[in-house]
């Protein structure tokens, strides 16, 4: 899934950040024999004990939703915010702090689905009682009218599973003018077969994606869906004014009893938009009267944690769980000049990864990357296959350069969102080193996605992520370098838009293993041998640190969305003492 780039960042403490870290180097320390990391102390657990029912929590932010059409939305943090508060999709994780929470359990459907003809048709059966906000039955139907709306092109941007896997869905644009997916069946209301080109033993992970989520026929708007999806969670849209607040209430018509994933233990929430970063960091901190009862939406600014790991007053209400997502500067394989492997390898080699450690909070929150997908799918350590040494060989790029027939190097200029502009200007400054001049271009986050992908008219160079959607390499590299899903407008995770021959057979064959041993070994391999053709650049994994309010409770990082709070479970110690 695309991960949301999105904090304000600067030059930050390194050193400092982590105690007891004298001696250790490379901007890779972590909890261990050199010292503990203290932004980790509460990984794993919950934060301010069981809330109580009612109160409002407040969420501030800086900037707007990309999408929450559930067609639409594949960011990981406004996934963890549609799919645990508005709508309900047939499979979801566990509401648990650490890995508790990426146990699959069934959501809308009775259980994680039965399949047969050897995993290339998968069955699934919805629970009695479920309604909408208005007290409507949630239909079999529902789910299939938003799987298909998924392939809508005036709909881009969300996960293309249904795209990739259903059988015969080659060319569908959508439900327009009464087109229907025969691989989509619903013999009755509360019955959902999904037939599939080839066997997929992972496909009820996939179902945890918000294309798996019913929108009825009758409330779909196109495109304006965006402001007001149809509730089948516990709460509903009652205000939304886009970029300045979002007020949701409850669902009367939610039934706990179908669902024991989601707790909602506020009456309300409302999320301010349109703040300062580092104002939010700060009252945030200070935890002053209604802000006791207030979250923050995105993470906090690296240069702001100074006034956190000091304190231990502060740290108790701080979570740092990994994102599990790999930053990357992925580069424009089909221009020229990095169509050249060579001129890709210089960057490899220019690139300061110690540097944009610092900029990103230093090895508190960060650690430096040396493959693409996040050590959680090499089994807890990323190998590193080329060496790079993480400050980077400047004599090496501009070697390679000049076997490119750049020897005076060249200009070029990268996309990058507007949070993420500290990170970017380390990136020019090493690469600056080799002869490779960027001009650094910003976007606004919540139009970063559809900036860089429209491939006609994107920079040849940008800086964003890539999470897997769960435990596997299957959905890690195929995403991000399989050339056949290159959109021209909506494009996702291929940014590098890389189309190499060789590389897609071996995804095929690997997709067709059924020994899931085998299959995780040549994942892992195949990720060294994309990296030696070098179509991006992995940098680092970071943490997402949130200091929560006082009042707040059942807060931790949902591993399973990038650390970013649960929805599910979070709630207040006092309602009383929330502002409405």
């Amino acid at each position: 899934m695309n991960k949301r780039t999105s904090t304000a960042l600067s030059s930050a403490l390194t050193a400092t950040l982590v105690l007891g870290t004298a001696g250790c180097s490379g901007g890779r320390q972590t909890d261990g024999a050199h010292g503990k990391n203290l932004a980790t102390a509460n990984n794993g657990r919950v934060v301010g004990g069981t809330p109580q029912k009612g109160g409002t929590l407040t969420i501030l932010s800086d900037q707007d939703f990309a999408h929450l059409d559930p067609a639409r939305n594949w960011v990981v943090s406004e996934m963890d915010f549609g799919t645990r508060l508005l709508y309900r999709t047939l499979v979801s994780y566990k509401s648990a702090p650490g890995t508790a929470g990426s146990e699959l359990v069934p959501d809308l459907a009775t259980d994680l689905g039965t399949s047969s003809d050897g995993a290339k048709t998968w069955t699934f059966h919805l629970k009695a009682g479920i309604k909408y906000e208005d007290g409507t039955p949630v239909t079999a139907q529902d789910i299939k009218y938003n799987v298909e709306r998924s392939f809508s092109p005036d709909l881009p941007g969300g996960a293309d599973y249904a795209a990739r896997y259903l059988k015969d869905a080659e060319g569908y644009q959508g439900p327009a003018n009464g087109k229907h997916l025969d691989s989509v069946k619903t013999p009755d209301d509360r019955t959902i077969v999904f037939e599939l080109r080839r066997p997929f033993a992972e496909f009820p992970n996939a179902t945890v994606m918000p294309t798996f989520a019913p929108v009825p026929k009758a409330q779909d708007t196109g495109p304006r869906y965006d402001n007001r999806p149809f509730s089948s969670g516990p709460y509903k849209i009652e205000t939304y004014q886009r970029n300045k607040k979002l007020v949701l209430v409850r669902n009367p018509h939610w039934d706990p009893g179908t669902d024991p994933i989601r707790k909602a233990y506020p009456d309300k929430l409302v999320m301010v938009m349109g703040l300062r970063a580092n104002q939010i960091d700060d009252r945030m901190v200070a935890s002053q009267r209604a802000d006791a009862s207030t979250v923050p939406w995105f993470a906090l600014r690296p240069e702001s944690a100074g006034k956190v790991l000091p304190r231990a007053d502060v740290r108790e209400r701080l979570l740092a769980e990994s994102t599990n997502c790999t930053d990357m500067v992925q580069m424009h394989t089909g221009r020229a000049p990095f169509n050249d492997t060579k001129v890709r390898q210089a960057v490899q080699y220019a690139l300061d990864e110690d540097a944009v450690v610092t900029a990103s909070g230093g090895p508190a929150f960060n650690d430096a990357s040396t493959a693409y997908m996040p050590a959680a799918l090499f089994g807890g350590k990323q190998p590193d296959t080329l060496k790079i040494p993480t400050t980077g060989d400047a004599a090496k790029a501009r070697q390679l350069l000049k076997e490119a027939g750049k020897a005076n190097g060249f200009a070029t200029k990268m996309t990058v969102s507007n949070g993420d502009k500290g990170r970017a200007e380390a990136v020019q400054e090493a690469l600056a080193k080799a002869g490779i001049k960027v001009t650094i271009e910003t976007v606004d986050p919540s139009a970063f996605y559809a900036t860089i992908g429209d491939t006609a008219h994107r920079t040849d160079m940008v800086y964003t992520g890539w999470c897997p959607d769960y435990p596997s390499g299957s959905t890690f590299l195929p995403f991000v370098f399989d050339g056949r899903y290159i959109k021209d407008k909506g494009n996702s995770g291929n940014h590098s838009l890389f189309r190499d021959a060789p590389t897609m057979r071996r995804m095929d064959e690997i997709a067709a293993m059924t020994d899931a041993r085998k299959a995780t070994a040549a994942w892992r391999k195949l990720d060294g041998e994309i990296l030696a053709k070098a179509p991006a650049v992995p940098v680092l994994v970071r943490r997402w640190p949130l200091v929560v309010g006082t009042n707040v409770a059942g807060a931790y990082g949902q591993t399973s969305f990038g650390g970013q709070l649960d929805y599910a479970s979070v709630g207040l110690k006092d309602p009383a003492k929330s502002e409405g």
